[in-house]
């Protein structure tokens, strides 16, 4: 069992966390949730409302994005990631399934506290938007690619 002066260092250790006040980072380790998931066992599924973002402690999953035909693994997550914010902040549905690929254990953060942290900690807000960008940047580079390669394929 992991104390909550552990569960402060974990955040800590999480680059979105690291210019919080010990003292607010003891509150949202406080007022957070530890869950475990077992393998193959969906966090949150696309398409489901966001009430909650996620902190990885432990283990692996895979971030997956249902299409009319099958299911596509877009990206893998792992120790000291946090997933499931951007429903939480833009106020959208989900935006794909986390489904564990080991044992995961997280730091289920609720929509309210995640907020609040962001509304008292404007760094936080910051590199939040950072992270999104990011996000964002590589993708929009993967889709330049992916197109770049269908459009080769047709051209064959």
């Amino acid at each position: 069992m992991t104390t909550l002066t552990e569960e402060v260092e974990m955040l800590r250790k999480i680059p979105l966390f690291t210019a919080i006040d010990p003292g607010k980072l003891k509150l949202l380790a406080f007022a957070s949730d530890r869950k475990i998931y077992n393998s193959g066992e969906d966090l949150f599924k696309q398409g489901d409302a966001g009430d909650a973002a996620f902190v990885i402690v432990n283990g692996n999953a895979d971030v997956i994005v249902s299409t009319e035909k099958k299911e596509v693994v877009v990206a893998s997550v792992g120790h000291n990631e946090i997933i499931g914010e951007i429903s939480i902040l833009c106020e959208v549905p989900r935006t794909a399934t986390v489904r564990a690929t080991e044992t995961l254990e997280v730091l289920k953060v609720k929509k309210e506290h995640f907020l609040g942290l962001v509304s008292q900690v404007p760094e936080l807000g910051i590199e939040v938007m950072r992270e999104l960008a990011s996000r964002l940047q590589k993708t929009t580079s993967e889709l330049g690619e992916a197109r770049q390669k269908l459009s080769a394929a047709k051209s064959c």
